[in-house]
């Protein structure tokens, strides 16, 4: 991708990773003021889910705040198991059992109070207001309907009046995407690709006009060329439908070259949040650096590119005081363990770190 051989140029901003600098305009601040929150269209507020266990819950998200700005792509980027699809499931108010929301909020622009909401006013959202793309696009069709069938059965279930302008709707969907409309309409989601069964997940999202989209993992097991035709989808829906969206993934390539604002997430914990060019410019955090070091070069010296220590976050044995991230974290001090840290702002940049803060 043309981002990560920008990226990968001697003496280019990102990979250099900078060392941190507090800058004249920073401060701290509490972790539930969120920079842009007026433009938002989804807020989450100090938003924890955990898990039962044996020692006791254990927190997939550990006080979140965020904000999904209007007409704007957020990505959310970290290794598997540090929250993220959690993260994602419960802004539609599906948390998976047995866990559970233990506090903070979710408002979406046009639904209100997320977690609030029951029965059939929450079918109605997921679809109508929200829609999700899920991360394997196989699991989420029914293997034993064509694809038209399931798609009325999708306007069945949201009681649309006109499944005959429905099934026009979907056939003008696939079209811009790139597919005929026809042949996919009446075929077996194993009768397609793999990116065309992930574009045919993003128009089951569309279709009932959400204006929220949460696409998770969109280009996991897709070759290079596959992944850029589906990016430069997402690109085009995003752009026509001024959608807001949230793209999840583990590669940092994807979020770069897709997302206007970035958020990085550790062990259910934003560490770092803010524009996409600023944050990779500029990271502060050392999850976030440890990430650009770790990834391959197409270009330059393939011995910069160095992985990061110890193994992705285990939410079992992950430190329950202090930073989560201090066991992998080069730059670790004392201080380290006796406190979460708190959220540092510097103009339009987040970071949650003791030693990036000073």
């Amino acid at each position: 991708m043309t981002w990560i051989a920008r990226l990968s140029r001697p003496g280019s901003a990102a990979a250099s990773v900078p060392a941190a600098d507090a800058g004249s305009d920073t401060r701290v601040r509490p972790v539930r003021e969120v920079s842009g929150a007026d433009d938002a269209a989804v807020r989450v507020r100090d938003l924890t889910v955990s898990f039962p266990t044996a020692d006791g819950p254990v927190p997939a998200v550990a006080g979140v705040s965020l904000d999904l700005a209007r007409s704007q792509i957020t990505g959310l980027v970290g290794e598997s198991g540090s929250g993220k699809s959690t993260l994602a499931l419960t802004l539609l108010n599906a948390v998976p059992h047995p866990g559970r929301v233990d506090r903070g909020s979710v408002s979406i622009d046009g639904v209100g109070d997320v977690l609030a909401l029951r029965g059939a006013d929450l079918r109605k959202m997921r679809g109508a207001e929200v829609g999700y793309v899920f991360q394997a696009s196989q699991n989420s069709l029914n293997p034993l309907k064509p694809i038209g069938k399931q798609l009325l059965d999708l306007g069945r279930s949201h009681r649309v009046p006109d499944l005959r302008a429905l099934l026009s709707k979907a056939r003008t969907l696939l079209d811009d995407m790139g597919m005929d409309a026809a042949r996919v309409l009446v075929s077996y989601q194993h009768e397609l690709s793999g990116g065309m069964r992930q574009r045919v997940g993003i128009a089951f999202a569309l279709l009932l006009n959400a204006h929220v989209v949460i696409l998770d993992e969109p280009t996991t097991a897709l070759d290079m060329l596959t992944q850029a035709s589906v990016l430069d989808i997402i690109r085009k829906v995003h752009a026509t439908r001024r959608l807001t969206t949230l793209v999840i993934s583990h590669d940092v390539g994807v979020i770069g070259d897709l997302a206007d604002r970035m958020a990085v997430m550790y062990a259910g914990r934003i560490v770092e949040d803010g524009p996409t060019a600023q944050v990779l410019a500029s990271p502060r955090h050392p999850y976030t650096r440890g990430l650009l070091t770790a990834m391959p070069r197409i270009t330059g010296d393939i011995e910069r590119a160095q992985p990061l220590p110890g193994r992705p976050p285990d939410l079992t044995s992950i430190p329950r005081q202090g930073c989560v991230f201090r066991p992998r974290c080069p730059l670790a001090a004392p201080g380290c363990e006796q406190a979460e840290p708190p959220v540092t702002v510097t103009g339009d940049h987040r970071f949650a770190c003791f030693v990036a803060e000073r």
